[in-house]
């Protein structure tokens, strides 16, 4: 690095876990960028006042991880209208008057992770399936309703928390109960696992593939096993599988850009470098 350097970062509290200084280092390193990406553990008290640092220190913008995406929306001084719907900010841009923007970008990577791993998918070929009501899945709500599902059937342990989020996203999204998980997947072009269930330490998704038809794409968010019992299940029904670590990988992309001033490429060289050492044990940024 030189003086020059562009410098931006995560912000979590944890943040050791985060898979974004070695996914952002990679990119520094291949495309030769005079910049830095560091893990910045803050909590939560400290946060709001960390932020107003950031032009001060001259740094490019952060990512966000847990607990800080819902707090940042009142903390920066302007959001866009993905983030606003989403509810969250993953991503800060510090601009040229110093001023902070925050975006999501959570619903652009998993469209393009998606598109990646099943090409042949169209939004309007079939209803769509969430599982899971929380951040995860408003996200991907958002994406596939921009993009244009005709139905998304929403599934979660609590239905009060699936019909919270059915409500502020409005048609086409119906709420079915937990004990009905199963017999929904039927006659659907897409079924998504948004919840943790299927990571390391965590329980297996308890759920009958059976009913999938022959060519459904389905997704799994978690990537800490890249391969979950839900997708090996999934693949054995004759269903199309898409792993998560993609969506973290796309995500990224638009912050690299915007701070570093280069377009990356998700490419399978830096899903391996990715996944070396792979220590994470949850499914966030």
């Amino acid at each position: 690095m030189t003086g020059a350097a562009k410098i931006a970062g995560v912000i979590g509290w944890p943040v050791a876990h985060s898979l974004s200084p070695r996914l952002h280092g990679y990119w520094l390193a291949h495309y030769n960028v005079d910049g830095a990406y560091l893990p910045l553990p803050v909590p939560p008290e400290s946060f709001a006042e960390v932020l107003c640092l950031l032009p001060a220190m001259g740094m490019a913008g952060v990512n966000l991880t847990i607990p800080h995406k819902q707090t940042a929306l009142e903390a920066v001084d302007e959001i866009d209208d993905v983030a606003k719907r989403i509810g969250a900010v993953n991503t800060i841009i510090v601009r040229d008057d110093k001023s902070l923007f925050g975006t999501n970008t959570d619903a652009r990577g998993f469209l393009a992770n998606l598109k990646a791993g099943a090409p042949a998918w169209a939004a309007d070929s079939g209803p769509a399936v969430l599982i899971g009501a929380g951040g995860a899945a408003r996200a991907i709500a958002v994406a596939l309703l921009d993009a244009g599902v005709p139905e998304l059937r929403i599934v979660n342990r609590t239905v009060a928390r699936a019909t919270e989020l059915a409500d502020a996203l409005g048609d086409p999204v119906k709420v079915h109960r937990w004990d009905d998980r199963s017999e929904i997947l039927a006659e659907t072009a897409l079924v998504v696992n948004t919840t943790s269930l299927g990571m390391i330490g965590q329980p297996a998704l308890d759920i009958d593939t059976g009913g999938l038809s022959v060519g459904t794409v389905v997704m799994d968010i978690v990537y800490s096993p890249l391969e979950t019992p839900f997708l090996t299940a999934a693949r054995a029904a004759g269903a199309v599988t898409v792993d998560g670590l993609g969506m973290l990988l796309h995500q990224a992309a638009p912050g690299f850009a915007a701070w570093f001033g280069v377009e990356p490429e998700v490419t399978p060289e830096l899903r391996t470098h990715v996944l070396a050492d792979h220590v994470s044990e949850t499914g966030d940024t």
